[in-house]
């Protein structure tokens, strides 16, 4: 039975479940193959940005996802060097409250992605999810943003011993 999935809106059999069956079919494809991998914290920031109510329920939580489709997005930041400030500064003691979420999260969802058989297929449609995304939460990019230049200045901060 085809029914709404609650985050992202896709219609698919099972809904919630069957849309996170695709994500997790996504994350054996990566792995399986290395010509679709490279992308990983795209495609999960993504996804947990279109479904906050399973993957985004702490201030923190969101902060990471939204701080870490940003860097990708918006700094063109390789994940695998800046994402490690994002995750030091988010594993200390800030406090962050959550702020309101937008209602529509982006035109594409993960179904447009897993309709990529060919690599350079996918890693497009990957960043046009990515990019959908991200523009849904317009709201927040100055406050993401603003954790990105907190994140950055706590890295280059000379530590006291």
């Amino acid at each position: 039975m085809t029914e709404r999935c609650s985050g992202c809106g896709l219609v698919i059999a099972g809904g919630d479940a069957g849309c996170q069956a695709i994500m997790d079919g996504l994350a054996l494809r990566e792995m399986g193959d290395a010509r679709f991998g490279g992308a990983m914290r795209l495609r999960v920031d993504a996804y947990c940005l279109q479904h906050p109510a399973r993957y985004c329920v702490s201030g923190k939580s969101l902060a990471a996802h939204l701080m870490g489709l940003g860097w990708i997005l918006d700094h063109r930041g390789d994940p695998r060097h800046g994402s490690e400030a994002l995750r030091r500064w988010l594993d200390g003691a800030v406090p962050i409250d959550k702020p309101a979420l937008p209602e529509f999260r982006g035109r594409l969802t993960i179904a447009d992605v897993a309709a990529s058989a060919e690599p350079l297929a996918y890693r497009r449609a990957l960043e046009a999810w990515g990019h959908a995304v991200w523009a849904a939460y317009f709201g927040l990019h100055g406050l993401a943003e603003a954790w990105i230049a907190a994140a950055l200045a706590e890295r280059r901060a000379p530590r006291h011993r």
